[in-house]
């Protein structure tokens, strides 16, 4: 990471690239967790490598809504960690809400070295480990969970792309707020709410607007999620980026 001259035209999509590395070199991401984030660094390049209006709704709406719920769990995987855990802890401290380790290739050996960075970090408890609980409909070790952590959760935050686990949540009657730069995702139609934004920037918005609507009413909080549109948002999320591939050519 040293031998990135900061001048560098894509310093910090270089840096994001090499701290994705280490980190599976680490065994923290799994080596497909390199393919997914190339996936959504692609749509990153389509929006402007930046937060756009429609998303920063988005954004405070899922502020609101991990404020409102009385049970709310941030699940973790490897390439969140790898990016974002500083941030990530931060954010579930202000909420304040658990924080859940959940992986598609789960070993025991990746749970631990998570974990463990994750406490590195500053994490006081790490759920996941137990996995004394399941996801009902989900037939992969996507649906080991913890049964204090996301099985009672009445929110969740995933980050990333998750699409059956997503729906599965949702059957559950858990508000599901997706972190997915494709706004063309299984996950991205599924979630209760979907914001298409780097993960690298939408982690530090969502705390951002839990700082500002601490001292909203309840009534408030309650109003900007239950008059939240999903479909309709991401519709514009689409119209702006088919305006924006016309405006470049």
């Amino acid at each position: 990471m040293a031998t990135i001259p900061k001048n560098h035209p894509r310093y910090m999509s270089l840096l994001t690239r090499e701290k994705i590395s280490q980190a599976m070199k680490n065994g923290i991401v799994h080596e497909t967790g390199l393919i997914a984030h190339g996936r959504g660094e692609a749509f990153d390049y389509l929006l402007g490598e930046k937060t756009i209006s429609p998303v920063e709704l988005a954004e405070k709406t899922a502020a609101a809504a991990l404020l409102y719920a009385k049970n709310p769990v941030l699940s973790v995987n490897g390439n969140v960690v790898a990016l974002s855990a500083a941030e990530y802890i931060s954010l579930a401290d202000c909420i304040p809400a658990k924080i859940e380790v959940n992986l598609f290739h789960r070993t025991r050996e990746r749970i631990d070295k998570i974990s463990d960075e994750l406490r590195r970090c500053g994490a006081k408890k790490v759920y996941g480990m137990k996995a004394d609980a399941q996801i009902p409909g989900l037939d992969h070790d996507r649906a080991l969970c913890d049964k204090d952590g996301i099985f009672s959760a009445d929110a969740v935050l995933v980050p990333l792309e998750d699409g059956d686990r997503c729906l599965a949540l949702k059957n559950m009657g858990k508000t599901v707020i997706a972190i997915d730069l494709n706004p063309l995702s299984r996950t991205a139609k599924t979630a209760s709410i979907t914001i298409v934004d780097n993960v690298t920037r939408a982690i530090p918005n969502i705390e951002q607007w839990v700082h500002k609507l601490k001292d909203a009413s309840i009534d408030e909080i309650k109003d900007i999620v239950e008059t939240w549109d999903n479909e309709k948002t991401l519709g514009e999320i689409l119209f702006f980026l088919s305006k924006r591939l016309n405006s470049l050519f």
